[in-house]
């Protein structure tokens, strides 16, 4: 056996190896779903694997008991108002940490991913404390605030690398040529930072429309997301139907799933990974 036939084999083996490993993943994603949806639908719990009757009273059930409507519009506006302050404060601090050098600089991004690697409910207690403290408990500026606490840093570390690909001589021609500093940024440098804004954004977006931990800590009745609601749900199992509780965690992810299209629609994650590696 030569050595270039052992070397295609160990590829041949490592390739299947993986392939098998990522369709038994998303097989097991599939069931799970799968199984959560065929709850939602049936019209009462049988032993056997398949319903008996199927039934969409269920979601109808969910979306007058939980009130919906209120629900998906505070869940909407928490998660737009998140993205747009985070993106506006996050553009000139990544221009800031990717173009200065100055004492503490590392200080600062160690800050920056402080909230990205300790545990949530870290911070959460302290800060939903401040949020009592300032009355903005039960509030959607509560809920947006303690939601930009991880938001605001996650996008400055999302637009740093989208900031480094830009030659730094495109600016100084432009000042050449008379630009002033909000003409750079407008015409020359705010076109170059389209890919690196959608793809903020669209990270950002998700992670706010997931969030549990901040935004239980300080919701209430007038300002619950999907999520919060579906974790209450959860544990009124005893007095909500089960299938009621899956058909409101089918509408949560067929909420979470539109929304990632809709952004999907204006970013293409090939082509950021392309441009990363570039």
């Amino acid at each position: 056996m030569t050595a270039d036939t052992a070397l295609r084999r160990r590829i041949t083996l490592t390739g299947a190896v993986t392939w098998a490993g990522l369709w038994a993943f998303i097989g097991g994603l599939l069931i799970a779903v799968l199984v959560v949806v065929l709850a939602s639908l049936t019209q009462q719990l049988s032993s056997g694997w398949l319903p008996g009757r199927l039934t969409i009273k269920w979601y109808s059930g969910a979306w007058s008991y939980f009130d919906l409507p209120s629900l998906l519009t505070t869940t909407l506006l928490v998660a737009l108002a998140v993205v747009a302050l985070s993106l506006l404060v996050a553009v000139p601090t990544a221009f800031a940490l990717s173009r200065l050098s100055f004492p503490g600089k590392r200080l600062v991004m160690l800050l920056f991913l402080v909230p990205q690697v300790i545990p949530t409910m870290s911070y959460a207690v302290p800060l939903a404390t401040l949020v009592y403290q300032l009355r903005l408990n039960d509030t959607v500026p509560g809920l947006v605030l303690v939601n930009l606490v991880p938001s605001l840093p996650f996008a400055v570390l999302v637009l740093i690398p989208f900031v480094d690909q830009i030659d730094p001589r495109v600016e100084q021609a432009a000042r050449v040529f008379g630009a002033g500093t909000r003409q750079v940024f407008v015409r020359i440098l705010a076109p170059l930072m389209v890919p690196g804004l959608l793809a903020a954004g669209v990270l950002t977006l998700v992670r706010v429309v997931g969030q549990f931990e901040l935004t239980f800590l300080v919701a209430g009745p007038h300002s619950q997301t999907i999520v919060v609601a579906l974790f209450g749900a959860s544990l009124q199992a005893g007095q909500l139907p089960s299938q009621q509780i899956d058909a409101m965690a089918v509408i949560y992810m067929l909420t979470t799933l539109v929304l990632l299209l809709i952004a999907l629609r204006f970013v293409d994650p090939t082509s950021v990974a392309a441009r990363n590696r570039r």
